[in-house]
């Protein structure tokens, strides 16, 4: 058996047009597929990691991330700072500035999505943590 290939993550949104406008717009995620009610993104350069953005069916259970079927979605770059700024001049609400986690060894923000879900972008200060192929 051959290891997966590809990741997705399916988030659900009450309004999806808001929040496709927001990743395509804001976080300038490239589309890999329209399926009509759904939006799949490249999460990450590669062709490996998705983000799903889909019109929800039903309301969400918590808006705590932490609960069982709680989501938090990272994205893992280099250059935290400069994203934080990025979204900062498109009008996001962020903290003042990015933090180190001396606990997780990450410089990383949270932010939130015009659906309510958490996202974090974040930078793994960790001599341990695996490369990106390629880099």
């Amino acid at each position: 058996m051959t290891p997966f290939e590809q990741q997705v993550t399916f988030l659900y949104a009450a309004d999806p047009a808001a929040s496709w406008r927001f990743y395509e717009e804001v976080l300038e995620l490239p589309l890999a597929q329209d399926q009509g009610t759904c939006r799949i993104y490249e999460a990450a350069t590669g062709g490996r990691a998705f983000l799903g953005i889909c019109r929800a069916r039903a309301e969400r259970a918590s808006e705590n991330p932490r609960v069982e079927g709680g989501v938090v979605f990272t994205f893992v770059t280099r250059e935290v700072e400069a994203w934080h700024a990025h979204l900062a001049a498109k009008g996001v609400a962020l903290p003042p500035a990015p933090e180190y986690s001396a606990a997780y060894g990450v410089t990383h923000f949270f932010f939130h999505d015009p659906a309510g879900y958490l996202l974090e972008v974040q930078r793994f200060d960790r001599p341990d943590w695996v490369s990106p192929a390629g880099s």
